[in-house]
C-alpha cells in the first residue's frame, strides 16, 4: 500500500523556510541602526570644542575609570589604542549606548560634547584619526553593522527579542522538526508498506556512508570540544573575549545531524523491519 502521508513533511518544511524568511526580515528590522541626523553647526564647532569641551567631559565622566592619562583602571586603556583609531564610529556608539560596565551616556550628554570627547579620546595620549569624528563620519558608518548588532545576533538568545520573533521561532522549529522526522521515516520505511519482515542487506555503498558518518561525528565533537576550551579560556582572560557562538553551535548542530544521519542509514540498510498492518491512513507520517 503507497503511504498518503508522504508529502506532508515537505509542506512543513516549506512552511517553516517561509517562516523564517519573514523571522530574519523582523529581527534585521529590530537591529537595524538608528539614523543619525547631520547637524553643521555641530560640525563647525567640533574642532574648537575638543581642547575645552571634550577634555572637560572626559574628566568629569570618564577619568574615573579610564584614567587621567588614558591609562586604564577600572575600565580599559584608551592611550595608544589602536583598535578605538581604527574604528571611531565604535567610540561613538560605546559612549551613546554603553557597553558592559560602563554606562550609556546619550541622555547625560548633549551632541556636542559627545562628538567632543570622543574627539578628544581619538586624538590625545598617542591617539591620532586623520579626520575628526563627525556626524558625517557616524552617519556613513552606519550603512555598516555595528559591532553591538554583529554581537546580538551571536547570541544564543538574542537581547530585546520580542514576542512575534519568539512566536515564528518556535513555529519554525516544531515545523521543521516534523517535516524532517517525516522525511526521515518516509525514506527508512519506503513509500509502500508491505505486511510481513523485510530483510535488508548492506551495500559497499551504505557501509562507507555509515563510516563517513562516524568519521565526521568525531571530527565535529573534537572541534567542538576545542572551540569550547578556546571560549572558556578567552572569557576567563584579563581582556575578555565574546565567544564565538555560532561556531559552537554550528559544530553542535553538526553533530546532532551526522549522529540522526547515522541512525538513520543504520535503519535504513543495516536492521530488518517488520510491517503490521497495511494502514497508511495516520496524520503523522512517523
Amino acid at each position: 500500500m503507497e503511504r498518503n502521508d508522504a508529502v506532508m513533511p515537505w509542506v512543513a518544511i516549506v512552511c517553516a523556510a517561509i517562516m523564517w524568511i519573514i523571522l530574519l526580515f523582523l529581527f534585521n528590522k529590530e537591529t537595524a541602526p538608528e539614523p543619525v541626523v547631520v547637524d553643521p553647526a555641530v560640525v563647525a564647532n567640533i574642532s574648537k570644542e575638543v581642547p575645552t569641551v571634550g577634555k572637560s567631559v572626559y574628566e568629569a565622566n570618564c577619568a574615573g575609570c579610564h584614567g587621567l592619562q588614558g591609562q586604564g583602571g577600572a575600565g580599559p586603556a584608551l592611550a595608544a589604542n589602536e583598535d578605538i583609531t581604527k574604528d571611531p564610529v565604535y567610540v561613538h556608539s560605546t559612549i551613546v549606548k554603553g557597553k558592559g560596565s560602563m554606562p550609556a551616556f546619550g541622555d547625560q550628554l548633549k551632541e556636542n560634547e559627545i562628538y567632543a570627547v570622543a574627539n578628544y579620546v581619538l586624538n590625545s595620549w598617542g591617539n591620532r584619526i586623520e579626520e575628526p569624528l563627525t556626524p558625517a563620519t557616524v552617519a556613513a558608518g552606519q550603512a555598516k553593522v555595528d559591532p553591538e548588532v554583529l554581537k546580538n545576533r551571536s547570541r544564543f538568545v538574542p537581547d530585546h527579542i520580542q514576542l512575534p520573533e519568539i512566536f515564528l521561532a518556535t513555529f519554525v522549529m516544531v515545523l521543521l522538526t516534523y517535516g524532517l522526522i517525516g522525511l526521515y521515516s518516509v525514506w527508512t520505511e519506503g513509500v509502500e508498506l508491505h505486511p510481513g519482515i523485510h530483510k535488508v542487506r548492506s551495500s559497499p555503498m551504505a557501509m562507507l556512508a555509515m563510516i563517513t558518518t562516524l568519521a565526521l561525528t568525531l571530527l565535529f565533537s573534537v572541534l567542538f570540544v576545542r572551540q569550547m576550551v578556546t571560549d572558556y579560556a578567552g572569557w576567563g582572560a584579563a581582556e575578555q573575549v565574546t565567544p564565538n557562538v555560532s561556531a559552537e553551535g554550528f559544530y553542535a548542530a553538526m553533530i546532532l545531524l551526522l549522529l540522526a544521519l547515522a541512525t538513520g542509514l543504520y535503519k535504513k540498510f543495516f536492521m530488518d523491519g517488520e510491517v503490521l498492518v497495511e494502514d497508511a491512513s495516520g496524520e503523522f507520517p512517523w
